[in-house]
């Protein structure tokens, strides 16, 4: 039946981005020019896919006429790839604004950890919380996301640390509308309590790797890879087993300590390796020479107040750079993403078309999908977000939401158009 719906001709664009070019160089080194701005634009959606993406006055026969297309106006506004949020707890519950308070008078995470607090703590929360009410949660979060121009929404596990709790939060997850959600099970986020030591922890939760699998209740498989948490050689075995399954991979990498994450995610091929404070030349080498993606996530770096990653060095030595929020109760609890892009230009001097790229084309291959959404052309997913004014006010002012529609394969998931004859 989708096949016999009319094409939608989007008109009244002012401003139209394509990233064609980011397209052509797989997001790395981008430049304005790799934006593919096109002034008076017009984009043709069929079936889900972009059909075509030019100027309007150069529309192609097939699509002018009602018989032909259905048209929407979108009153002269900016549009854009929709956004990628390629890192994100999207469900948990209960709230940790009391460590908040602890961090800024000056006791460590490690310090709060220790005392019972950290991932443990939304551990107890999320265990007694029922599915229902964590898909509720998780879908509150999904629609401020959506609201902000996501159309592509990665989602963890991680806040159960046992078979039944990590279950119950992927089966949440499946149950949330909107943007496209990519599930990601991180049983090794942390040892349960349950557990004798890291390594019983993880023969526990590799025995949900078949289940998952059969049940398809996750795409990838991600690991907390740090010192007290798990190490590099104790965890890769873990990753090596999720492999076999067929699952891709994304780690958490040296983010308080420079413990090898960042090598091993290079070494196994994974998606992605995210956070990235802790990594040295080296390190920015084997990545820049890699198809793992760099995702960065400066909000979490202020939250933690800790040093940002060297953006610039991993851009220049061509590194693929993407952006998320980290969205966490803990050491990121934000879902603004003006606040993350904000930071990535003024901390971490990121230029706008740069951090334009990472959080569209490069979270989009961050989660495997570099092929399938981040850029309008054709073949790809219809996902755009429209944008009031013009789309270099974006990053600019924190807080500031110009995004007024979504659209994810063509449908609108927030806001919309104005459809005409």
């Amino acid at each position: 039946m989708g096949g016999m719906k009319k094409p939608v001709v989007y008109v009244g664009i002012a401003e139209l981005l394509t990233l064609e070019g980011a397209v052509g160089k797989s997001a790395r080194r981008i430049n304005e020019s790799d934006l593919g701005a096109v002034a008076g634009g017009c984009l043709v959606e069929r079936d889900g896919r972009v059909a075509w993406v030019g100027r309007e006055r150069h529309l192609p026969r097939e699509f002018k006429g009602a018989r032909a297309a259905r048209r929407v106006d979108l009153g002269g506004a900016a549009v854009i790839p929709a956004f990628v949020e390629c890192h994100s707890h999207l469900a948990f519950a209960g709230s940790r604004a009391l460590e908040f308070e602890q961090r800024c008078q000056g006791r460590s995470y490690r310090e709060i950890a220790s005392a019972g607090g950290g991932i443990l703590s939304t551990m107890q929360a999320t265990r007694a919380a029922s599915k229902a009410t964590l898909r509720a949660s998780a879908q509150m979060r999904a629609d401020a996301f959506a609201r902000q121009g996501v159309a592509t929404l990665e989602a963890k596990s991680g806040y159960a640390l046992d078979a039944k709790g990590e279950i119950k939060i992927l089966e949440a997850l499946g149950g949330v509308r909107g943007p496209r959600i990519v599930r990601t099970f991180l049983g090794a986020h942390a040892v349960a309590p349950e557990a004798s030591d890291a390594a019983d922890h993880l023969r526990e939760m590799a025995k949900l790797f078949p289940i998952i699998r059969r049940r398809k209740l996750a795409e990838r498989v991600d690991a907390f890879v740090e010192r007290g948490y798990f190490e590099p050689k104790l965890i890769e075995p873990y990753l090596r087993e999720a492999l076999k399954f067929g699952f891709g991979l994304t780690l958490h990498a040296d983010q308080l300590t420079r413990c090898g994450g960042a090598e091993l995610a290079v070494r196994l091929g994974a998606q992605s390796a995210d956070h990235l404070v802790r990594i040295t030349p080296a390190d920015v080498k084997r990545l820049a020479a890699s198809e793992t993606t760099a995702v960065l996530l400066p909000t979490a770096d202020l939250y933690m107040d800790c040093d940002y990653p060297d953006a610039r060095a991993l851009i220049e030595a061509g590194a693929r750079v993407a952006l998320a929020t980290d969205l966490n109760p803990g050491s990121s609890p934000t879902f603004d993403l003006t606040l993350v892009g904000v930071l990535a230009r003024a901390r971490m001097k990121m230029t706008l078309a740069e951090t334009i790229v990472a959080y569209t084309l490069g979270g989009a291959f961050a989660l495997g999908l570099g092929h399938e959404t981040g850029a309008l052309v054709p073949g790809r997913s219809c996902d755009f977000a429209v944008v009031n004014g013009t789309w270099r006010d974006l990053f600019y002012a924190v807080g500031a939401n110009t995004v007024r529609a979504t659209c994810r394969a063509g449908e609108f998931i927030a806001g919309g158009g104005k459809s005409r004859a």
